[in-house]
């Protein structure tokens, strides 16, 4: 799939105390040291220490966190939402 299908999703991590994400569609837990979240490119999770959102602006699909980003790992099959993702068809839109 290309990024016309999916949408721009950048990960930028500054020092490993800074993480800017484009691409963010929900955002499902946070606290200091997980932050779950759904984006264009699948399931997120970030863990640290000492994390906070800075920013967030689901329109844009942008988010920033500071703290210290010990790790970042995409698991495919799950959303924030619920324990397993499902697809985004027609029916699935209509009823949300």
């Amino acid at each position: 799939m290309t990024v016309e299908e999916h949408g721009l999703h950048l990960l930028t991590i500054e020092s490993r105390k800074k993480l800017k994400l484009a691409g963010v569609q929900h955002v499902g837990s946070f606290d200091e040291q997980e932050i779950t979240l759904d984006t264009n490119m699948g399931f997120l999770k970030l863990s640290g220490e000492g994390m906070h959102i800075t920013h967030l602006n689901l329109d844009e699909g942008n988010l920033v966190v500071e703290g210290l980003i010990n790790g970042l790992e995409y698991v495919e099959g799950r959303s924030s939402k619920g324990s397993k993702a499902r697809g985004k068809g027609l029916i699935n839109r209509i009823l949300k």
